[in-house]
């Protein structure tokens, strides 16, 4: 008889929605099969009341989206070992289905080349799902389900062998592009992404600009991105593209000055450790409907 496939949950809070922090908790403690082992860390802040056998880090000050997710994976051992699956949960969402946890089991068994899964976002109110949370360039239909070459942070399943693999989230990036980083070093080492419609966290609709530094950690940590991860001689076509990008979106001067900002600081400051992707890894992206130039 196989062991049985032992599922993780990691939920960062910052303790200032310790409702829907509890409801989360709550939909993940429904899910069919084994229980899921979960930790809540406390990113910088006390972690409000949990029900009994959740296990809580509380760290003395706030090391950003990835940072604290790392804090979570190493609470389930080196890379999160003592698990095989690791889920990912904002802790405002909510699982929309009590057979997501099966569902993830099922999906790594039956593909020994899936690493990560993608969640489909609904907000809980009207189901629809936002345009940028679909992880791909052709996102009209968020109810498709396919191979992507990157996954949305807070929703999302990750098999525990590839952060032994390759390593976890970069601490660095504090927020914004750390899962595309992990995306494409996966990706580089052979294994797939899949983004699952039928596996759902209910989640309020926001705009990503409502956080305060949105437009100059995006910049930053796109240029880091690049300086990371790619080809040398895609790096200028690649943060070009994105440039044009930014400009035909129209910002707001102060929107612009602070991305601008960013881009200079994500030259000027060590992005961390180089290791550009293979060429066939980019051909496999291309493949995938998004070379990395875009």
């Amino acid at each position: 008889m196989s062991a049985p496939v032992k599922v993780g949950a990691v939920v960062i809070t910052m303790g200032n929605r310790p409702e829907e922090l509890r409801a989360l908790l709550d939909s993940v403690a429904k899910q069919d099969g084994d229980p899921v082992q979960v930790v809540v860390v406390g990113n910088g802040s006390p972690v409000p009341e949990v029900p009994e056998g959740v296990r809580t880090v509380e760290l003395p000050e706030n090391l950003g989206i990835p940072g604290g997710r790392n804090v979570g994976i190493e609470a389930f051992g080196p890379g999160g070992s003592d698990v095989d699956i690791l889920l990912f949960l904002d802790d405002d969402g909510l699982l929309a289905r009590t057979d997501t946890a099966e569902l993830c089991r099922e999906a790594f068994a039956a593909d020994d080349e899936l690493g990560i899964i993608s969640f489909r976002i609904a907000d809980p109110d009207t189901g629809e799902t936002q345009r940028r949370h679909v992880p791909r360039l052709r996102a009209s239909d968020p109810m498709r389900s396919s191979r992507v070459t990157t996954f949305l942070g807070g929703a999302n399943a990750v098999r525990t062998r590839v952060l032994t693999q390759v390593g976890g989230l970069p601490d660095a990036f504090f927020y914004a592009h750390e899962e595309t980083d992990l995306a494409w070093r996966a990706l580089d080492a052979g294994w797939m992404i899949d983004y699952r419609s039928d596996m759902v966290l209910n989640h309020p609709r926001t705009a990503p600009s409502r956080h305060a530094v949105y437009h100059r950690m995006v910049a930053r940590n796109r240029v880091w991105l690049a300086r990371r991860n790619l080809p040398a001689l895609l790096v200028p076509v690649y943060l070009g593209v994105w440039m044009a990008l930014t400009l035909l979106r129209r910002p707001s001067r102060p929107a612009l000055k602070a991305w601008f900002g960013g881009f200079r600081e994500g030259w000027a400051t060590p992005c961390g450790p180089r290791r550009p992707m293979r060429w066939r890894t980019v051909w496999r992206l291309t493949r995938l409907g998004r070379p990395p130039v875009i």
